[in-house]
């Protein structure tokens, strides 16, 4: 009888893919925050999060990561930003507007990816592979109509909501509900 190798676990997964090259190690970075919708609008900002955040966590272990995901209706129209804080308080903000992840990662890496980055783009064009995995689909969607103004980021969007109406707010009395009881009437 012969034995079978069994087949990797979950965990190895996952450990294979957070190790997988480039590594994604910023340079002079001390914190990001992005800001996107929590469903149904900035799929590449999304998408961003769930792939490619996570190896940026692992080789960034002491980085600063906030994300901060609202909740957008169709009529709302904004875009999904990530804002850099450099080690000396610099800021910049980094577009991510109908972007897909692998573009926005590699907007970030050259931002932020120092030598190493400069280093793995040389070698992995020398050797013919995609610089970051996924990116040979980037040109294969097509584009939706940009609108003719921009869109505003997510705090201008913010300031010019009109303020909560006084029947919204609760009573300042009233203790805040937490756990099952907050989803009760």
């Amino acid at each position: 009888m012969s034995r079978r190798k069994p087949s990797p676990s979950h965990l190895a997964k996952v450990l294979s893919n957070l190790k997988a090259s480039p590594q994604l190690k910023l340079q002079n970075i001390t914190s990001l925050k992005l800001s996107l919708a929590f469903r149904n609008d900035h799929f590449g900002a999304r998408h961003f999060v769930k792939e490619q955040l996570p190896r940026i966590r692992y080789a960034n272990p002491d980085l600063d990561i906030q994300v901060e995901k609202w909740r957008k209706t169709k009529e709302e129209a904004w875009r999904p930003e990530m804002e850099l804080e450099f080690g000396d308080g610099e800021r910049q903000t980094l577009d991510m507007h109908e972007k897909w992840s692998t573009t926005i990662l590699k907007e970030l890496m050259e931002v932020a990816g120092g030598t190493p980055w400069a280093k793995w783009k040389l070698e992995a064009l020398a050797a013919g592979i995609p610089v970051v995995p996924g990116e040979e689909k980037e040109h294969t969607v097509v584009k939706r109509t940009t609108t003719p103004t921009p869109l505003p980021s997510l705090n201008a969007f913010r300031a010019a909501l009109p303020p909560p109406s006084s029947q919204s707010i609760p009573p300042s009395d009233s203790t805040p509900k937490t756990g099952v009881s907050s989803a009760l009437p």
